[in-house]
């Protein structure tokens, strides 16, 4: 099994230039439906050909700061105040980036006279305190635990949940903003591809399983939320 890792969009566009994938598990249906529409390698209605629309698993998005929270950061409009820095990762080219992007968003336009153009204010705010835009999910954890930069990391319940596996849980802090998305990672088979290799048995076997519950099992094992009710 060959693995290819990194921003949603960044993976899309390799398919589309000719990365030989069986399937794809991005983080944005945008992504997967423009290896449909632009790369004409999925035909179309592929949303609808697993579970789920073809989801098997999710999560949403919170706030990672340092312990004890020295920025008191509890919700949007803390992140947006002068002298904070947060770290996600590019809005233009990643799943988590956009769906922070699109977070901020909703809360802005559930504010009292909350409009698109307040919004569009509020995230022009939101986006100077951010130092830089990290390439990817896994980078932006980088550069937050590792670098030491920014005073809160914005990413998915999953990742906060493998920081703390990875680097303890003594460092840091998750906080659940008042409102967040539920952050969806479509899957689906690289028709196209398989047809060309002959893999598409493999490859529609490999992604069924993620609804078994041996692979429900091991999404939530791996902090993702589940589809089965009893599991998650």
């Amino acid at each position: 099994i060959k693995q290819s890792h990194g921003g949603s969009s960044t993976q899309a566009r390799a398919v589309i230039d000719g990365l030989d994938a069986d399937v794809v598990t991005l983080a944005s249906y945008l992504d997967t439906d423009a290896i449909s529409t632009k790369g004409k390698l999925i035909t179309s209605g592929w949303v609808d050909r697993l579970p789920h629309r073809s989801l098997p698993y999710y999560s949403t998005i919170v706030f990672v700061v340092r312990k004890g929270n020295p920025k008191a950061i509890k919700d949007w409009a803390d992140i947006a105040a002068p002298g904070v820095q947060m770290i996600i990762p590019h809005p233009k080219n990643t799943g988590n980036g956009r769906n922070t992007y699109l977070s901020a968003w909703a809360w802005a336009l559930k504010q009292p006279g909350g409009n698109d153009a307040k919004a569009q204010e509020f995230l022009g705010k939101l986006l100077k305190n951010a130092p830089l835009f990290a390439a990817g999910g896994r980078d932006a954890t980088t550069t937050f635990m590792q670098r030491k930069m920014g005073d809160v990391l914005i990413t998915f319940e999953s990742e906060a949940e493998m920081i703390a596996k990875e680097f303890g849980k003594g460092d840091f802090e998750v906080i659940y903003p008042s409102l967040t998305m539920q952050t969806e990672f479509p899957v689906a088979v690289v028709e196209k591809v398989v047809d060309k290799k002959g893999t598409r048995k493999q490859a529609q076997a490999y992604l069924e399983y993620l609804w078994s519950k041996e692979g429900q099992e091991n999404a939530a094992k791996n902090y993702l939320r589940p589809r089965d009710a009893e599991l998650l």
